[in-house]
Parts: structure tokens; C-alpha cells; sequence
């Protein structure tokens, strides 16, 4: 196994949402920064996905496009801008993956329902492995959550630490 970290869509506009969904990305912020620095240890990749949007004004070197200053997050970390929910949807990131070597993506981020899981099925279109990071995925409303973890294959950082 090869894997790479995906960390989706965490950005500053969406903890603007509302209280709910601040509240769900802090709580897998935490998360997502405990794999980071398993990855960091394990010398395995690191990719942060940023969603843009231009009639949102979504877009990169503005406040709302920025990642929180608690994301553990590197300058040497690959960045992938997307467009649509499915972060291999005319990006370069099955490329950048295939490039490395890597067969499983571990998927964390924003939003469960939305963009994460539509990065699970690409991954699975692509032949790649994915994973759900448990606890490390957010939403406005924790069903949603609870849903995309019990539809898909999930790890908990407890047992990616004696996987890796």
C-alpha cells in the first residue's frame, strides 16, 4: 500500500456557513492535523484540495479561498485547485498521484456529504483505494456524516498509525 493524504475543502468560507459547520470543521481539523503528522513521520504525501468558485467569489489569494491557520499544513504540500465536487474532476491530482506511486487515498475534509464523498467514488473510478478518516470529515449536520462513514470504507487514526 502507497497511500496519500487528501485533505479537502477546508477552508475559511466554509466555517462562515454556520455555527454548525464550524463547529464540525474544527472538530475534524484536529483529526486532520493527527494524520498529517503521521504522514509527515511516514514520508508520505500530503495534498490540499481547495475548492474555487468565481460567481462565489471563491477564488485563490482571497481571505475565504485561505486554509484556517489550525491546519497543520506545509508550503511544500501539492495543492490542487477544483472546480467541481470530485477533486479529480479536470485536475491534475490523478496524474500527481499516479506519478508518486500511490494506490490509497485516506479522504478527509469538507463537506462529508458533498465533496468528500464525490472524491470517494472518483477515487474508486480511478482504481484507487479510498479511505475515510473517521471523525476527520465535516458537515452542517452530523447525519450526514454519519451516513457517508457508514456507506464507505472508514479507518480510525488508531489503526492508520499501526497501517502506516
Amino acid at each position: 500500500m502507497k497511500p496519500a493524504l487528501l485533505v479537502i475543502d477546508v477552508q475559511n468560507r466554509f466555517f462562515k456557513f454556520n455555527q454548525a459547520c464550524a463547529d464540525s470543521l474544527n472538530s475534524a481539523i484536529e483529526y486532520i492535523n493527527a494524520s498529517i503528522a503521521l504522514f509527515r513521520t511516514k514520508g508520505y504525501p500530503i495534498f490540499i484540495i481547495q475548492h474555487k468558485d468565481e460567481k462565489e467569489g471563491l477564488l485563490p489569494d482571497t481571505p475565504d479561498f485561505a486554509l484556517p491557520k489550525t491546519l497543520n499544513v506545509e508550503s511544500r504540500d501539492p495543492r490542487v485547485t477544483k472546480t467541481y465536487g470530485n477533486s479529480f474532476n479536470k485536475t491534475q491530482l490523478a496524474t500527481q498521484l499516479q506519478e508518486l506511486g500511490v494506490d490509497t487515498v485516506i479522504i478527509t475534509g469538507f463537506c462529508a456529504e458533498y465533496c468528500v464523498l464525490s472524491t470517494y467514488r472518483g477515487a474508486q473510478d480511478l482504481d484507487l483505494k479510498p479511505i475515510i478518516l473517521r471523525n476527520a470529515i465535516a458537515s452542517d449536520n452530523a447525519e450526514h456524516i454519519a451516513f457517508v462513514e457508514e456507506i464507505t470504507e472508514t479507518i480510525t487514526c488508531g489503526a492508520l498509525k499501526t497501517l502506516l
